[in-house]
């Protein structure tokens, strides 16, 4: 299974998202130091759940990280994350 996907299945399991969005950035960042080349390194995401509600965009961040724990151990070198209420995507520009 791709890394792609593995973050998409634990990020579902794990949040129960309205939206979730992965983007494999890694195609910017090949032969920079630290890619592995591997083609699957660097990754935004943007995920939408009532499960943030009251919980600071840092706590946000580390819900996120702690799922993706194996990952970022490893085959994710950098990691972009968006962790939105669905009352905080209301109020994003469209």
């Amino acid at each position: 299974m791709s890394v792609e996907q593995t973050i998409k299945e634990k990020l579902t399991a794990a949040f129960s998202p309205e939206a979730l969005q992965v983007v494999n950035d890694s195609h910017h960042h090949a032969h920079h130091a630290g890619s592995p080349g591997t083609g699957e390194s660097h990754f935004s995401v943007l995920v939408v759940s009532p499960a943030f509600a009251g919980k600071s965009r840092l706590e946000r961040h580390r819900m996120v990280n702690e799922v993706l724990a194996d990952e970022l151990s490893g085959k994710i070198h950098a990691l972009a994350v968006t962790a939105l209420t669905p009352e905080d995507a209301a109020k994003q520009p469209a």
